[in-house]
């Protein structure tokens, strides 16, 4: 069947209700998600440093939480505007703000009991300890006195807030330091001051103190110390470090613009001055300094809502990616890994990229696969004189120096006609994307940036290419970003091909977004906001139609989330006509498995390990007839119906063994770091039996390359690597012991 075409069953009933409760709250199930997360950061089975890690990374989903959920979940419970819909599970607004108020408040007091009571002691016996000015010794002392009036001294502001000074805007996510102050009397201005200091962005937060190399101070606590001097003779009352989180969802929808580039910059200047949503004070904080800020930005400090989080430590534990980074301690980290290459995927010693696609698909597994081959694909383009174009959509584009935005530039410098999407409502990577399209015009790449209401999430390159027989088109389509930092964090997968029909789609795809062409009768490839959304519930009715036959149903589905409740009912319906579905959500799932009469044949599993589980694949049908898609899409309303997507599928007999016969079974077996999704909206962690053997997805599917990887690696970076597992091995015993 081809991808685009609707193939529904006459007799699967798609008239069934289901009620609120068959759903989990889409905002609960994500503060799970981040549970998870922070269990690996309480797991003493990972490494120190990956723990610290585990526990940044919880702080900084929090951010993005409050930025973009919360802060539309509290526009639309204290806005001005007509309430909302209840969401399918039926919670309204004001519910859910006040139990999301609760669930994250317990969660925030997890992360700094493990903080506070395992990690930062564990840091101290490997020798990195964080500690306060007046533990130094004097050496120590000496030497931040130094640094506070060569580096820090010069680059603050004091801040007095009265009548006369009215309150600054407080950025968002900056931290800033709060005092009371007491002036003696007959000196100028009010005898009690409110006063704020902005802590220099410019200046790391953990200082590291010298010597020894791995002792530091806080930033904050430094400038503490030296307030009075800051304020001339004012008296100290009390202070805290504080920060404010705010609406940061950056909105464009329905708006019109003639230059949807300088909208979006406007609109990142605007996103510093969104509404408050979050208050992080030090949990000494005194009531007279979060009184002040709280009235000031207009937030709700009470037991229903408590927009106030008053913390143990430090504020912004995201500031422990700076220890994360410490160059050496190998035997706190994973062991490094080397992902297989080119020449072994392909049994090659060398070759063409292009000389392969011809003659087979090829599916890259990232990170197990490297993603060399992807910049490959698109430097040897821009250098082959054969290539005539090359067209690519770009939604997180890397950092300053992607390789593969340099060699679109270097293609166009070459003369070759380039076109580029970027995405400019990519979250929290529009400023990077506009530096880049800006770059990219100059180059003469002719930029793009999709639909004003439509975010272009898929990820597709295309190159023509002159050759013997006429224009051949080779084609690469992907679940992840072309993002070579990501790609070695994340598991996505990606397709080379040359199949003309999928060139042929890849070409009228192209056209759509640069020109609104319209009416192209797909052929590999299924777009959304087209009918991705159909097709979805087609092909799971399909397996519904094969189980009411009693014919063998099976549908798996690996995503990152499951939100959409029209998917969820066909599920259900699947379910109920004995369809065994298998679900592999990294985060958030709205379907409720294990409902007796509606979800019993469903269950879902979570992965969460080193590398963030990004790979969105499905099968519907047995083996024997399965159908394979990938897709850039998750099955969600915003995917399905507010941005481009492509689902494809896999057609090559090889690889739909290779994902069938290993990946799958890779994730199903897993026992160490998975977790199974229970009717209740909880996760429980996969036991592994006494009489089982351990098996652990991503460790497994490393393995399956590693031994070709280390053959490949230089002498030096195997020794590294055997050294490290060496002192882990013996870390582990003595911990044993």
């Amino acid at each position: 069947m081809d991808a685009s075409k609707s193939n529904t069953p006459l007799h699967v009933s798609t008239s069934q209700s289901f009620l609120p409760e068959h759903f989990i709250n889409r905002e609960l199930s994500w503060l799970e998600f981040n549970a998870r997360v922070l269990e690996e950061a309480k797991d003493s089975s990972n490494p120190l440093l990956e723990r610290v890690k585990f526990l940044a990374i919880t702080s900084s989903n929090l951010d993005e939480f409050f930025m973009v959920r919360i802060a539309g979940l509290r526009e639309q419970t204290f806005g001005d505007g007509a309430p909302q819909d209840h969401a399918p599970d039926g919670m309204g607004c004001r519910e859910q703000m006040s139990e999301v108020a609760r669930r994250t408040q317990a969660q925030v007091a997890e992360q700094y009991a493990c903080w506070n009571e395992v990690l930062k002691p564990c840091l101290a016996e490997e020798g990195i300890q964080i500690l306060r000015p007046d533990q130094l010794n004097s050496s120590q002392t000496e030497w931040l006195e130094s640094y506070f009036q060569e580096r820090i001294f010069p680059v603050l502001t004091p801040m007095a807030i009265d009548p006369s000074h009215p309150s600054p805007l407080f950025h968002n996510r900056n931290l800033y330091l709060a005092t009371i102050l007491e002036r003696e009397a007959g000196g100028i201005g009010p005898r009690r001051l409110f006063a704020v200091v902005q802590l220099p962005s410019v200046l790391p937060r953990l200082i590291q103190v010298k010597p020894p190399q791995h002792h530091f101070v806080l930033l904050e606590e430094v400038i503490a110390s030296k307030l009075q001097l800051l304020f001339g003779s004012c008296r100290v009352v009390s202070w805290t470090t504080f920060r404010i989180t705010r609406d940061s969802d950056l909105e464009v929808l329905e708006q019109e613009a003639d230059d949807l580039l300088q909208l979006i910059e406007d609109r990142l200047k605007a996103r510093r001055r969104g509404d408050a949503v979050r208050l992080e004070v030090n949990a000494g904080a005194s009531d007279e300094i979060v009184r002040q800020i709280v009235e000031s930005e207009g937030l709700h400090d009470d037991s229903k809502y408590q927009e106030v989080y008053r913390v143990p430590g430090m504020v912004d534990l995201t500031a422990l990616w700076q220890v994360v980074k410490l160059p050496g301690f190998h035997h706190l980290r994973e062991v490094p890994f080397s992902p297989r290459s080119l020449r072994e995927m392909t049994n090659r010693a060398s070759g063409n990229l292009f000389d392969i696609m011809r003659k087979r698909d090829l599916l890259l597994h990232h990170p197990f696969d490297s993603f060399d081959p992807v910049v490959e694909f698109i430097q040897r383009a821009a250098d082959d004189p054969q290539v005539l174009a090359i067209k690519q959509t770009l939604y997180r584009t890397g950092g300053a120096d992607s390789p593969i935005v340099r060699a679109l530039i270097e293609a166009a410098e070459n003369g070759k006609h380039v076109t580029a999407l970027v995405e400019l409502k990519a979250r929290f990577d529009e400023e990077t994307n506009v530096g880049w399209a800006r770059e990219m015009e100059r180059a003469g790449v002719h930029v793009i940036f999709g639909f004003l209401d439509l975010k272009t999430h898929c990820k597709v390159a295309l190159v023509v290419r002159k050759e013997k027989e006429g224009l051949r088109r080779y084609v690469h389509l992907s679940t992840g970003n072309y993002n070579p930092i990501t790609a070695r964090l994340y598991t996505d997968m990606g397709l080379f091909t040359s199949d003309p029909k999928f060139g042929e789609d890849a070409s009228a795809l192209f056209n759509l977004l640069t020109g609104y062409s319209d009416g192209h009768p797909w052929q590999r490839l299924t777009p959304a906001p087209m009918n991705l959304h159909q097709q979805t519930i087609d092909l799971i009715e399909e397996q519904t139609s094969r189980a009411q036959r009693g014919k063998t149903a099976w549908i798996f589905a690996k995503i990152n989330s499951l939100v959409d409740h029209k998917v969820i009912e066909a599920l259900y319906r699947a379910s109920q006509a004995g369809v065994k579905i298998d679900l592999v959500i990294r985060g958030v799932c709205c379907l409720r498995p294990g409902l007796p009469g509606i979800s019993d044949n469903i269950h879902v599993r979570s992965v969460v390990d080193r590398y963030l589980e990004h790979t969105r694949f499905f099968i519907f049908g047995p083996e024997a007839e399965a159908k394979i898609f990938l897709s850039s899409a998750d099955w969600m309303p915003r995917n399905f119906f507010r941005r481009v997507e492509v689902m494809f599928p896999i057609l090559d007999p090889d690889i739909k063994q290779r994902i069938l016969q290993q990946i799958v079974p890779i994730y199903m077996r897993d026992n160490v770091k998975a977790r199974l999704l229970e009717s209740d909206g909880t996760h429980c962690r996969a036991t592994c039996q006494e009489e089982e053997t351990p098996h652990r997805s991503q460790k497994e599917l490393m393995e399956m390359v590693q031994p070709i990887a280390e053959e490949e690696a230089p002498e030096p970076e195997r020794r590294a690597a055997r050294a490290i597992l060496f002192a882990q091995r013996k870390q582990r015993r003595n911990a044993s012991a």
